[in-house]
């Protein structure tokens, strides 16, 4: 099918139905709009209007998540309309089973932050650009048109550069433009890859942004797909981050404020792996299998590299902030393996990671406005004089880590289990970053939270009702995932059997079937040996 039929069939669709996907995406720009336009006057006014906003918003994707067919395995509520005709630019939005969950979570965590963290100053700017932020992630996460991709990317950038600058801590500045720098400078080869593809693919059928039709048409030479492959991934894994292009994540997260931290966390890191798998496996899957031995290794470095370096460190948040380059490395690792079991692992544990660090990050800065630090030596405890908060932190913690019966070790098991048949030795080595990361939580746990109290520890407040009634939510998702995943994992598998079924067309890869030899390779290689011995 032509791009123009493609364009023709949804537009038809699009008039049939209400497009609650673009309804998603303005929801939060009219909220921002409105919230600019309150009067200064009235602070008391911005976060619960900007709250409300986002709240419609987030209801909005529970109503995408209920209406979502589960046995269809394309794009489902897609929405079309020609932006710029004569260069095949179109406002083209859609989501699948890869996608939805990664919009609910974004619909549902800006209101929450927005209700918990008090900004302290200057509340106008400091909504709107949360609403932006919102705004900006669920475009990302539903274009299907390359250039509309690309403008949502970069939207994010903005609010969050000034978030940080704006509300965060002493090196904020510093933070913010080295996050700024380093997302930047990927994106800009990625739109020069963009502009590459979309040229080179043009033919006789004309110029598209189109994913779909690009996916389709898969008309690049083998080295040209993967120079383009290469800059879409540098692009990505400097947002995932993945080692070695990690090093703003620490900064930017400890210098954030908490709102700042919990959405980078929890929904703009997933921008990175959504990425690689939507756009580097979708429209580059040749190049995608022949990169999979260096990023999944990468993904590995960065299981043990996050993890070793959390154990060392001596603020709770940065900490934190590492645990969460550790946790990608998972994701990348699932993404390359190519199975169903990997792919959906990684799809889920996108999820589970921006639930579970999402409450820790809310968690330390709690504690921060108690305590004022964040240095663990300074802290010891805790749990003597607010046994409640430290109940919720040991639950969070416990998800983090990856303990049976919580969120985090579906995700984790799936990843592993699924990674083993096609990349058995990476996979082994990530195992062990499961007890790292036990390690290193304990032990900050123990310290701040058991031991005997200081007379400015015995001070510390419980947690508040309003407060338990903010990360209510949070637990609840914590334990109904780790006991019972398979509403999500329904979703999310027939998009990613469709993902892989379109690596298999489109490259000389073949996933194994259940009862395979797991290293095929070396059977072929022993049975060649004993060829040779008969002869």
């Amino acid at each position: 099918m032509g791009a123009t039929s493609v364009i023709q069939a949804l537009a038809a669709q699009t008039e049939a139905s209400f497009p609650v996907l673009n309804a998603l995406i303005i929801v939060p720009i009219v909220g921002a709009l409105v919230v600019t336009l309150l009067p200064k006057s009235r602070p008391e006014l911005m976060r619960p209007v900007g709250a409300i906003f986002s709240a419609i918003a987030g209801a909005l994707s529970l109503y995408v998540m209920a209406e979502f067919s589960i046995s269809q395995s394309d794009f489902q509520f897609q929405s079309i309309q020609s932006w710029i005709p004569s260069l095949g630019i179109n406002w083209h939005v859609g989501v699948d089973g890869i996608s939805l969950w990664l919009v609910v979570l974004t619909g549902l965590i800006t209101p929450l932050v927005l209700v918990a963290v008090d900004p302290h100053h200057d509340p106008k700017p400091y909504t709107a650009w949360l609403l932006l932020l919102q705004a900006g992630s669920f475009g990302a996460f539903m274009a299907l048109d390359l250039f509309l991709f690309f403008v949502m990317f970069e939207i994010v950038l903005v609010p969050m550069y000034m978030l940080i600058g704006g509300w965060g801590y002493d090196d904020r500045r510093y933070a913010a433009t080295k996050f700024f720098l380093y997302t930047m400078a990927g994106s800009a080869l990625m739109l020069v890859a963009i502009v590459s593809v979309a040229t080179l693919s043009a033919g006789d059928q004309g110029i598209t942004f189109s994913v779909i039709e690009l996916a389709e048409r898969q008309a690049l030479s083998t080295n040209t797909a993967r120079l383009c492959f290469l800059a879409f991934a540098l692009a990505f894994v400097i947002k995932v981050p993945i080692f070695p292009v990690h090093t703003w994540l620490p900064d930017a997260h400890t210098q954030a404020p908490t709102a700042g931290s919990v959405v980078l966390a929890a929904v703009m890191l997933k921008l990175g792996t959504y990425g690689l798998m939507r756009f580097g496996l979708y429209l580059f899957p040749e190049a995608s299998v022949w990169a999979a031995p260096t990023l999944a290794t990468l993904g590995v470095v960065g299981v043990i590299y996050g993890a070793i370096v959390a154990t060392m460190q001596k603020d709770l948040k940065r900490l934190v902030a590492y645990s969460s380059v550790a946790h990608m490395g998972f994701i990348v690792l699932g993404i390359f393996a190519f199975t169903t079991q990997s792919l959906e692992g990684g799809v889920l544990q996108m999820v589970n990671h921006g639930i579970s660090t999402g409450a820790l990050f809310l968690l330390v800065g709690m504690l921060y406005e108690r305590r004022k630090t964040r240095a663990i030596d300074e802290m010891s405890g805790i749990q003597s004089a607010a046994p409640i908060f430290a109940g919720f932190f040991t639950l969070v913690m416990l998800s983090s880590i990856g303990v049976p019966g919580l969120n985090g070790f579906v995700g984790e098991f799936l990843v592993l289990i699924g990674s083993y048949d096609t990349r058995r030795w990476w996979t082994i080595v990530a195992a062990t970053g499961v007890i790292l990361a036990a390690l290193y939580l304990l032990w900050a746990y123990q310290r701040v939270f058991h031991g005997e109290p200081t007379s400015e520890d015995e001070k510390t407040q419980d947690l508040t009702l309003k407060e338990g009634l903010i990360l209510a939510p949070f637990v609840a998702a914590i334990v109904f995932l780790g006991l019972y995943p398979k509403p999500l994992l329904e979703r999310i598998e027939p998009a990613v059997e469709e993902l892989i079924a379109h690596l298999e067309i489109h490259s000389d890869y073949v996933q194994p079937q259940l009862g395979d030899p797991v290293v095929l390779e070396e059977n072929h290689h022993q049975d060649s040996h004993a060829g040779e011995d008969d002869h």
